[in-house]
């Protein structure tokens, strides 16, 4: 049986999801904890999860419990992302004025680069895994938000995305084309 994490008009769904989300908190913070490595940033980011589920629509689960939990650590992992993010702007914004002018021009022909690469990989995907995609990364739609528009379960709404995102990582991790100057054909 599905257990509703968030509704308005289902007084009982809200406190079941309370009542479940208090059971899970301390293994939730524990989760968090191990992985960020700070005990009160793992109670903020566990608050700022039921804060986040407080306040969305109602959404289906078959485990509340284990959702949670799979929640739990992947607002540990968005929270490293994020701060190794900050970090390397700190990192650069600190580093020599003059260095940062000299790669610019590389960087920015390799950005481009991957950019083309990653759009070349998203025409190649079957339309509605890109649709799926797009609706994710580009309008913000969530997995539960698509998944009603397109009639989809959740999970198969993961599932797309997943291979997307794997179609994405592996234009980038491939070789680029080295462009052949014409009239010099290989041998």
């Amino acid at each position: 049986m599905s257990e509703p994490l968030d509704s308005h008009d289902d007084a009982p769904g809200r406190a079941r999801f309370v009542q479940v989300f208090v059971a899970q908190r301390a293994r939730m913070e524990r989760l968090v904890s191990r992985r960020v490595g700070c005990r009160a940033t793992a109670a903020d980011l566990v608050q700022e999860l039921f804060l986040r589920f407080w306040r969305r629509p109602q959404v289906e689960v078959e485990a509340l419990d284990t959702y949670l939990l799979r929640c739990a650590g992947n607002i540990a992992i968005d929270h490293l992302r994020s701060q190794g993010a900050r970090e390397r702007v700190n990192d650069s914004l600190l580093a020599p004025h003059q260095d940062s002018h000299a790669s610019e021009p590389e960087a920015a022909l390799e950005a481009g680069s991957d950019l083309r690469r990653i759009e070349a990989a998203l025409r190649e995907l079957p339309e509605r895994t890109r649709q799926i995609f797009l609706l994710n990364r580009i309008h913000g739609r969530t997995y539960a938000d698509i998944a009603r528009a397109m009639g989809l379960s959740q999970s198969a709404v993961e599932k797309h995305m997943m291979r997307a995102l794997e179609a994405c990582k592996a234009s980038i991790a491939a070789e680029p084309a080295v462009p052949r100057k014409p009239g010099n054909a290989p041998r």
